[in-house]
């Protein structure tokens, strides 16, 4: 009897799409820079070797993630089909890759000037399909704002692990994403006025000169991208004094997302003593919530994109405030509507974070009472209040 050297293993024929699946995730949840290229293969359980065979660098690795990502929501879209139907399509592509779709939110802005235009092209097919079905259905002011919150409301799903049922999932952000749409942005006329802010503190230290300088790059730029040099310069301070004052731009970050977590949290106590009843309380925490992400954009938007790039230890303090105060959010929507359970109320709380997120966006974060009441009126609709 003759022996035959054992089959050599087969490779598997989507290799390149496990490959690019399993690169989402580790960007979505790392960051760009942060994540590596080893990492990334041994998600797939291959060698870097051979990840490198398809992929020449990480880069190119990372955008063809993020255009995937895009192509599948524009391949969700078909002349034939509804409003509810279209959302529902959306919805169910981005909860079967939830795990890899945070990419886009924040990660997107380390593509290269090119790759980003194109990018943003494919998505603005998708904002354009839904603004036309909105208008048609919801004959109301403002439908590529409400089209935009809409897919803010879909898009949260990938900020945030609250385990519910797939199917229980595509519900609830379906009919949240409905409210939306149906939502007049002026029906919160008046309530920018109601909100009082904490200020931040004015710098009047070399430390506070420095964070307060290094926040604008940070939002800017990617905090990856900017370095101790850029820092000194925008103090007018030699790169070695920042030294002095913190041991590493990490330090300067932490501090930033702390600073973003304290104000937020006094934001939300102020609105909280004006409230009567759970309703209202949660129509003040979305006032002030939105008043606070226009007037800090740059600040909360730094803490959003970064915490993720931080070593474990320094994360875990800005996990914490960032739950506390989500706790509040769902302690209150849930006292306004005892039907949902807490992770009903979680998900629902991040769909109105997505809301402010992509309706800011859309507004160039102009601080306007009119765009604060609008964006305001709109998170209302996604709570389904």
């Amino acid at each position: 009897m003759v022996l035959r050297p054992p089959a050599a293993p087969t490779r598997p024929r989507n290799r390149k799409q496990l490959i690019v699946e399993a690169a989402g995730q580790v960007f979505s949840d790392r960051g760009y820079h942060a994540a590596s290229m080893e990492e990334i293969a041994a998600g797939v359980g291959i060698s870097a070797a051979a990840l490198y065979r398809h992929f020449p660098n990480k880069y190119a690795l990372f955008a063809e993630c993020a255009d995937v990502m895009v192509d599948r929501l524009v391949a969700t879209l078909a002349p034939a089909l509804g409003l509810p139907e279209t959302l529902a399509a959306l919805i169910r592509v981005t909860v079967a890759h939830r795990a890899s779709g945070g990419l886009y939110r924040w990660e997107a802005r380390y593509l290269g000037r090119d790759d980003r235009r194109l990018l943003r092209a494919k998505f603005g097919q998708v904002v354009d399909r839904v603004a036309d079905l909105v208008r048609a259905d919801y004959p109301l002011p403002d439908e590529r704002l409400r089209a935009v919150a809409a897919l803010g409301v879909i898009g949260s799903i990938t900020m945030h692990h609250t385990s519910i049922a797939p199917r229980r999932i595509e519900d609830l952000l379906l009919t949240s994403a409905l409210r939306v749409v149906a939502t007049d942005p002026a029906t919160a006329a008046g309530s920018a006025r109601l909100v009082e802010l904490p200020a931040p503190p004015v710098p009047r230290t070399r430390r506070a000169e420095i964070l307060a300088a290094a926040v604008p790059l940070f939002a800017r730029d990617g905090f990856a991208n900017v370095t101790n040099g850029q820092i000194a310069q925008a103090v007018g301070l030699a790169p070695s004094a920042i030294y002095r004052h913190y041991p590493g731009k990490v330090d300067i970050l932490v501090a930033a997302c702390l600073q973003a977590a304290g104000l937020l949290a006094q934001a939300v106590d102020r609105s909280l003593h004006q409230a009567a009843d759970p309703r209202q309380a949660v129509v003040a925490l979305t006032a002030a919530y939105v008043a606070y992400s226009f007037e800090h954009n740059a600040l909360t938007s730094v803490a959003e994109a970064e915490i993720r790039g931080l070593p474990a230890d320094r994360q875990r303090p800005l996990i914490l405030a960032q739950r506390e105060h989500i706790a509040v959010w769902e302690q209150q929507l849930r006292l306004a509507r005892p039907e949902l359970d807490p992770r009903q109320a979680r998900l629902l709380v991040h769909a109105g974070f997505g809301v402010v997120i992509e309706a800011g966006r859309a507004l160039h974060w102009q601080n306007t009472p009119g765009h604060r009441d609008a964006v305001t009126a709109l998170v209302t609709g996604a709570l389904t209040l």
